[in-house]
């Protein structure tokens, strides 16, 4: 019964969609193992939302010469983050990416990822940090028709299950303003094209 609470839950709210490095493990789910990736998922969702909003500061059009210097810097700091990042988690290190589905709730990946275990560890890694990836105590839920499984996740604080809701959000956010500014360009250049 839980199994089909949590797939609603799942169904009902906003999805982060993308193509990520992931990996569903088997996990022994220990209470310090728990508190351990509980403190970490933390860790790393304040670190890409903090990453997250340098590169939309960044997008902004400000002509204040103290702003551009600044921005350069930034974009220095940024190019020395991939620099340390990449050095710290290899590509060759990443599993392969899939295409993937994940809120707070769960996650819905290929099912050709899950181990035979009743305890799971989903692994997502994001380009903004590689090297942190997201950790998540899980347990299947269900498996899809299209080849794919929900598994939801368990044991998560709920700073990061809010963590997650934000993160979410934030993706979701920076999708509808991408497409909106996509559309906004694409009629500026399509009336001059008119003229």
């Amino acid at each position: 019964m839980q199994t089909d609470e949590k797939w609603q839950q799942f169904s009902e709210r906003m999805t982060y969609e993308g193509v990520l490095h992931a990996a569903i493990d088997a996990f022994d789910p220990t209470p310090d193992a728990l508190a351990r990736f509980n403190e970490r998922n933390l860790h790393v969702l304040r670190t890409l939302a903090s990453l997250d909003e340098r590169r939309q500061e960044n997008s902004s059009d400000d002509d204040n010469p103290v702003m551009l210097e600044l921005q350069r810097m930034d974009s220095k700091i940024n190019v020395l983050l991939d620099i340390v990042d990449r050095l710290l988690m290899p590509t060759a290190l990443l599993p392969e990416r899939y295409p993937v589905r994940f809120n707070a709730v769960g996650v819905a990946a290929p099912e050709s990822l899950l181990p035979s275990s009743d305890f799971l560890l989903v692994r997502l890694h994001f380009d903004t940090c590689r090297a942190l990836p997201l950790e998540l105590p899980s347990r299947l839920g269900r498996r899809l028709n299209d080849g794919t499984a929900f598994v939801y996740f368990c044991e998560l604080s709920e700073l990061v299950e809010d963590g997650l809701e934000r993160f979410v959000f934030c993706h979701h956010r920076r999708k509808v303003a991408e497409a909106r500014l996509t559309a906004s360009n694409e009629s500026v250049l399509g009336s001059k094209y008119r003229m």
